[in-house]
């Protein structure tokens, strides 16, 4: 077992299944509506226990996943959600040391995901015109611990991206079908482009837009994950869940003789 230190982020599980991320910081109390439970009682000890509110009211105190913190991350636009993230570093064979462009990067949770994935010698690229939210995914890669691996950039991407011959790059942006000559400039030949969409008809058009570009192994997809109650003798799915979120469409680029360009 593992044991809990100062300034440490812990999974705090209440009986109701609540979860919270507390950064642990000597004589701090974090306060639910089950009592308060003081850092100091955490820290030092072994992750995996149980332990109790001033009320007596137990939680688990666990070392968070990445699918934790992505959950937990400040945002003030739609992230990318975990289940898309996992299919998304996998299919586009991201792993440590891959050069990565991302855009753009909003609150930050895919660039932590793909910065989680690349570390601790690869590269995370990331786009995104907005000050606000550069800056508040910086804050969410530092609060992670993340933002060693990642370079922000504030910049229109119809500019193109600095980035030459890296291994994947994607798109998560309303019109993802005009950046496709940017994205063949920065990706290496044969390498992994991926892009997320909310509508049929996005998808539409960036189909038409892969084809006309020279992208092939043209892939579209919908992730869906239905939680259940996990109570013995009753198992049955939760009222509620979280279903359309965008859909995801992979594709390589092909190599374009000398005499031909992408959209002819």
């Amino acid at each position: 077992m593992s044991d809990a230190q100062e300034n440490d982020l812990v999974l705090l599980v209440s009986p109701d299944n609540k979860r919270y991320i507390v950064r642990l910081s000597q004589g701090s109390i974090f306060h639910t509506h089950r009592g308060r439970i003081e850092h100091d009682s955490i820290i030092g000890g072994s992750l995996g226990q149980e332990i109790r509110s001033h009320l007596g009211h137990p939680f688990l105190a666990l070392r968070p996943s990445i699918h934790d913190l992505l959950m937990n991350v400040k945002r003030n636009s739609a992230i990318v959600y975990p289940k898309e993230i996992g299919h998304i570093l996998l299919s586009m064979n991201i792993g440590a040391g891959c050069r990565v462009v991302e855009a753009g990067t909003g609150s930050g949770a895919l660039t932590a995901a793909l910065a989680f994935a690349v570390k601790p010698t690869g590269r995370v690229y990331s786009y995104d015109v907005r000050e606000a939210m550069s800056e508040l995914a910086a804050k969410n890669l530092a609060a992670l611990g993340l933002v060693d691996y990642v370079e922000l950039k504030r910049r229109d991407i119809a500019e193109g991206f600095d980035e030459t011959d890296v291994d994947a790059l994607f798109l998560d942006v309303r019109e993802p079908w005009d950046y496709l000559d940017q994205a063949r400039e920065a990706l290496e030949s044969g390498g992994f482009f991926g892009a997320i969409v909310p509508t049929v008809n996005q998808v539409c058009s960036l189909v038409e837009g892969l084809d006309r570009h020279s992208f092939a192994a043209i892939e579209v997809c919908e992730i869906l994950i239905r939680p259940y109650k996990p109570v013995s003798g009753r198992l049955r799915p939760f009222d509620r869940m979280v279903a359309h979120t965008g859909y995801l469409a992979f594709a390589r680029p092909l190599l374009v003789p000398e005499d031909s360009s992408p959209g002819k």
